[in-house]
């Protein structure tokens, strides 16, 4: 297939990006790892012994940076559509969030235990139409807010990708009575042109 002026374009960015040349100087998997560490420095989400549930984990910098901050006595479950290369210390599943089997699996991986974070960094394959892409987002993060519900412990956090949009505000609205604090961040690292934005709920209501 011949590459459009948009794709190259996109290419010939994100080769030259800043992030995507010390990720692959560092040793991270994605530039998405400045993302996280920029929010944990500030936000001390991922403490040592925590366990973390890292959703729409592949290609793994999110669970890179999660399995060395918590150390050896955290836990880090990572889930995504697409296959990941292994991550010492961290439990993968393949499979689509969506589906209740999928859900099953990672409820059965967990037990017993409670989650001191979930982080969501799914996103669905994208459309160009805004109106659908947009509603297949927002789908994704209120299934992250969902499971945060059933699985964090009292004082745990949600940390949730979603686009500026339609059904943007009502979800903020669905966080703030979920959570005692809700605050937006958007990393250096993530894209200026980009309308992701994350969501950080903390402490269950």
């Amino acid at each position: 297939m011949k590459r459009t002026r948009t794709s190259k374009a996109w290419m010939q960015e994100h080769v030259n990006d800043h992030f995507v040349q010390q990720a692959k100087k560092d040793g991270w998997r994605s530039r998405a790892a400045f993302k996280l560490m920029e929010i944990d420095d500030k936000d001390k989400l991922l403490k040592r012994g925590e366990v973390v549930v890292d959703l729409g984990a592949t290609p793994g910098g999110w669970s890179q940076v999660a399995v060395e901050r918590v150390g050896d006595s955290g836990l880090v479950f990572a889930l995504d559509l697409l296959e990941m290369a292994p991550i010492r210390g961290v439990h993968f599943i393949q499979g689509d969030f969506r589906e209740e089997s999928v859900l099953a699996e990672l409820e059965n991986l967990l037990g017993a235990r409670q989650v001191g974070l979930v982080m969501s960094d799914m996103a669905p394959n994208i459309s160009g139409m805004a109106v659908t892409d947009q509603a297949r987002m927002m789908y994704l993060a209120e299934l992250g807010l969902e499971f945060s519900r059933a699985h964090l412990k009292p004082d745990g956090a949600f940390l949730v990708k979603v686009f500026q949009g339609r059904d943007y505000e009502a979800f903020v609205k669905t966080m703030r009575e979920t959570f005692c604090s809700v605050q937006v961040r958007k990393p250096e690292a993530s894209r200026d042109r980009s309308p992701e934005v994350y969501l950080l709920g903390r402490g269950l209501r």
